[in-house]
Parts: C-alpha cells; structure tokens; sequence
C-alpha cells in the first residue's frame, strides 16, 4: 500500500482536522467507505482486496473512536503525549473541512457507460495526437488535458464516474503538487484518471506521469 493506511492517524485516515464536529467524521467516514467499495474506480485500481479490507478495518476503527467523545478524547491525549497533536489544534474551529471523495455521487447505468467505453477506446486507437502523447518519454498534467481536450471528454464526466472532486482532478492536470491529496490516494486517482479516457497501458503512463511530478520536485 505504500505507506501503510495503517501507519496514518485517525484524522489523516479520515482526511479530517482534529477539531471537526461529530457530524463532519460521519460525513468523511462515509465518504471513505464509498471510496473503497468494490465497485470504486480509484479503489479498484491501486488496491487488491487484501489492502482494501485492511482499509475499511482501519477506517471502522477510525470512525468508532472519533465518534466518541470520550474515546476521542483518550485518543488526542495520546496523540498530544506523542507529540503528533497540539493541544489548540484540536479545539473547536470554525473552518469546515473537505473530503477527498465526492460523496453525492449520481449512479450511471452500467450498460451506458460500457458502450461509451467502447466508442472512447476506439477514438482513443484511430486518434495519433493522443498516441503521440502517449508515447513521450515524460507525460506532464498539460498532456492529460490535451488528450482529454481532443478527445471531448469534460471533467465532470470523470469527477461523475470516479468520485474524486474536480478540484483534484484540476490539480492533476495542472501539476499543481500543493493541492494534491495524500499520496497513498494519488496513484489511485490517476489511475481512474486514465482509465475513464480509455488510456493504456495506465500503469506506464501513471508512471510517466508520477516521474515528471518527481522531476517537478526536484527542481523547486
């Protein structure tokens, strides 16, 4: 899993802020859930099913003490022993935190979305700009947009179809490493990146893709 899911903590595992009400753990715990069904994209892609179901354990066990007060309040004292948590970080704020996953998600026909794949898959075959791009040594975001330009495929079709936010998506393509989510989610979100546009092989392209953001680091 890379880094191990296991290894983050609660909050990191929620992609929370220590101080948020109960209502916004709820809220990102089933955000999270749906994110790791069997039938999710960016799941589907990056974890086996072992990984998976170690996920969800970790993420019920998350959830079951951030949804308790007194458990929650037992687990930042560790946290802030560990020196992991500042005391005032986790007093009540007022700025409202924002999940990863989009959880109002409209269910696609399954049969519509499979005969748009095959229409997809064969302009992506008969299409030499794209193959062109593909082929490059280093895939930068400003590539994947230009595919997805030629190709006519908007990027709430893919925030639809993937249930990652379009600001991540944005953030793909546009290099932008600030905005990006934990990195144990970003090969992941890639990687339904490609696979909503059709585009093989996704694990050489992601990879591609995932060095010229390395390379990117490098120089700053």
């Amino acid at each position: 899993m890379g880094k191990k899911f296991a290894k983050l903590n609660y909050y990191e595992m929620l992609d929370i802020k220590p101080d948020v009400p109960s209502f916004e753990v709820r809220n990102a715990y089933n955000a999270a859930i749906q994110m790791y069904q069997t039938d999710s994209l960016p799941s589907y892609s990056f974890f086996s099913p072992e990984e998976r179901k170690e996920i969800l354990a970790c993420l019920e066990k998350a959830y079951l003490t951030l949804i308790n007060e007194k458990r929650r309040e037992d687990y930042d004292n560790g946290l802030i022993e560990l020196g992991i948590l500042d005391e005032a970080a986790r007093k009540p704020g007022t700025k409202k935190s924002v999940n990863i996953f989009n959880v109002n998600r409209v269910q696609v026909r399954p049969d519509a979305t499979k005969s748009a794949s095959a229409s997809l898959r064969a302009k992506v075959l008969e299409n030499s700009l794209v193959r062109e791009v593909i082929s490059q040594e280093a895939i930068s975001g400003s590539d994947l947009q230009k595919i997805r330009n030629e190709l006519a495929v908007p990027l709430e079709n893919i925030a639809l179809e993937t249930r990652i936010r379009i600001n991540y998506l944005h953030a793909i393509e546009g290099d932008d490493s600030q905005t990006f989510p934990a990195a144990i989610f970003l090969k992941g979100f890639i990687k339904a990146y490609l696979k909503c546009l059709c585009l093989e092989p996704a694990e050489e392209i992601c990879t591609k893709y995932l060095n010229h953001l390395a390379s990117l680091e490098k120089k700053t």
